[in-house]
Parts: structure tokens; sequence; C-alpha cells
């Protein structure tokens, strides 16, 4: 466009995309005037002008205010400073928005009842000093009578959800459904069942001391290797691979061996090596429907704090991937 040239207000509408009335307004209203008026009264504007209105356009389009617009652009107001105020309202309705959405999708999923709704908006709005106590009331009571080394009861309390301050929605349904099972009393009281009956015993409280605690946290650090060989895509039935799950099974014996006393290699590296992984469920996975339940509490905690979430198929393939290296030197 020439510099010089003035344009006709309907001229104008069709580069800017505004309206004849809107630019009408917009004069009027003292935001953008014209440049100049013909003498039968037509408005005119340069490209300056032009300019301008196309900047109106775009910052009404962003939700500013037509005062906001004029301070801008007589230079009352930076744009910068315009764009840090909208970029706070927009990020705090975009929140908002994904409160709702992850309600309105837990409405849509279980079928609620109006009551409950108001519950779900309760859940989602909640501070994190008030998510926090939640979490500490449930571990409080599920720990409760617990005869173990305080720091085994610790190392629970620290498995808590941190929900982020800018959460995507499906972290928001996580913490709606862990919320709602922390406060379930069936489930709090399997799940206390469940932890007294496991280390309620003298075996259990051995399980629970540090020392044991150290101890799996290591061979727990072995299995991470052999998922990081397998996972790199070393060959099941290479040295390295046979060396990691003999080393799996070898510590695994020890384990075992400090638990209860009994060291059997051949009986844990039978264990791995005829992992199947189109059995059922392993009976003793049965018997521990407390186990499922810490399972799902983790699962939803991996996912409102963006860790990995436990994955069966993913454990299943390691296993086999160890189960085929030591079947490889039968």
């Amino acid at each position: 466009m020439n510099e010089s040239e003035l344009y006709s207000i309907g001229d104008v509408a069709r580069r800017t995309g505004l309206s004849v009335s809107a630019i009408r307004y917009y004069a009027d209203e003292g935001v953008v005037a014209p440049t100049g008026v013909t003498d039968g009264g037509f408005r005119q504007y340069d490209v300056h002008a032009i300019a301008q209105l196309e900047l109106v356009r775009t910052l009404r389009e962003l939700g500013a205010g037509l005062g906001e617009i004029r301070r801008v652009l007589t230079a009352q107001a930076t744009l910068h400073d315009l764009a840090v105020t909208h970029l706070r309202l927009v990020e705090g309705q975009l929140g908002q928005l994904r409160a709702r959405r992850a309600v309105l999708r837990a409405v849509v999923r279980q079928n609620t009842t109006t009551e409950h709704v108001s519950l779900l908006h309760k859940l989602v709005s909640m501070s994190d000093d008030e998510r926090d106590r939640l979490i500490n009331q449930f571990w409080d009571f599920v720990t409760d009578g617990l005869d173990v080394h305080p720091g085994y009861v610790e190392r629970l309390h620290n498995q808590r959800p941190h929900l982020p301050e800018e959460p995507s929605s499906e972290q928001l349904e996580a913490w709606i459904e862990l919320a709602e099972i922390v406060q379930d009393e069936e489930f709090r009281a399997a799940l206390r069942d469940f932890f007294r009956r496991g280390v309620g015993s003298e075996k259990g409280k051995l399980l629970a001391s540090p020392e044991m605690m150290a101890r799996v946290e290591q061979h727990l650090k072995l299995r991470s290797e052999a998922r990081a060989s397998q996972q790199a895509g070393v060959a099941a039935d290479s040295p390295q691979a046979r060396d990691i799950a003999e080393r799996v099974a070898a510590d695994s014996a020890e384990l075992v061996a400090a638990m209860t006393g009994k060291h059997d290699l051949d009986k844990a590296r039978r264990g791995i090596a005829e992992f199947d992984r189109s059995e059922k469920e392993p009976q003793w996975l049965a018997k521990a429907p407390g186990l499922k339940l810490l399972t799902r509490y983790l699962r939803l905690v991996a996912t409102i704090n963006g860790t990995p979430k436990p994955d069966p198929d993913r454990a299943a393939a390691i296993r086999e991937w160890m189960a085929a290296a030591l079947r490889s030197q039968a």
C-alpha cells in the first residue's frame, strides 16, 4: 500500500476484515480516528490508521476492552503490559475450563447425582493445603496402629500427589478419582487391613525394616538395569542379557534368603525362566486384593505427578526378555 494514499472506509473494511459499522464505531469512540474526511463527508484512512485498526481487531479478539486498547494506541500503556494482563486472565480461564471439563467428564463417566456434582467441583477447587490434609488423613487412617519401623510409615506417607499449577485434564480427572477413593470407607479399610496383614507378622516387620527396604531398593536397581537393556534392544540370547538375568536371579535368591533364611538359587532361576505371559493371574495376586487397591492408588498418583505409571505389559515384556535370556543357556 502507498503510505501517502488515503483509502475509503469500504476499502479499509475489506483490508482489515472489520465491518464498516465497526470502523465507524471505533472512530466515534476515539479509538482510531479517520485520517481525513472528503467534501462529501466520507471518512478516509491512511496505512498507519489501517494498521491500527488491524491491531484493534486482534486485541478485541483476544478480549481487550476499548479503554485498554485506547491506552495502548495513545502510548499510555505498552502492548507488553496489556499482553501480560490478558495472559494472566486467559491462563486463569484455561484453568477453570480444565477443571470444569474434568468435572463434566466424571459426571458423564459415573452418571452421577446432582449432589455429587457439587462434591466433584469442590475436589478440583481444593487448595494445596486442603489436598495435603486429605491425603494425610488417609494415610493416618491406613497406618493407624501399624507396628512397624516409623521409617516405613513415612515412606507410605510420601506416596502422595502433587497437582501442578497448570494440570492437564488427565491430571485433574486422576485427582478427582484419587480424592474420592481416599475418602471411601471400604477402600481405606481394605488397604489398612492389607498393610496390617502384610507387615503385622515378624517376617513383615523384617521386610519393613530400614535395612530390608534398602536391600529391596538395591534389587530394584538391578531390575532397572534389565529394563534399560531390554528397552535398548539388547538381544535376549546375548551374553549381556544372560549376565543380567543371572545377576537378577542370584540377587532374588539372596533377597528371599534374607527374609526367610532359605537360599535357593535354582528356584529363583526357575521363577524367572518359566515366566509365561499367557498364564492367568497368579494365585497369590488373586488372594491379595489390597495389592490391587495400592496399585490403583499409585497409578493415580503417578498420573497426577506426571511420573511413569505401573505398566503390566511393559513389566511382562521385561520378564519375558529375562526368561528368554536364561533359557538360551539350556
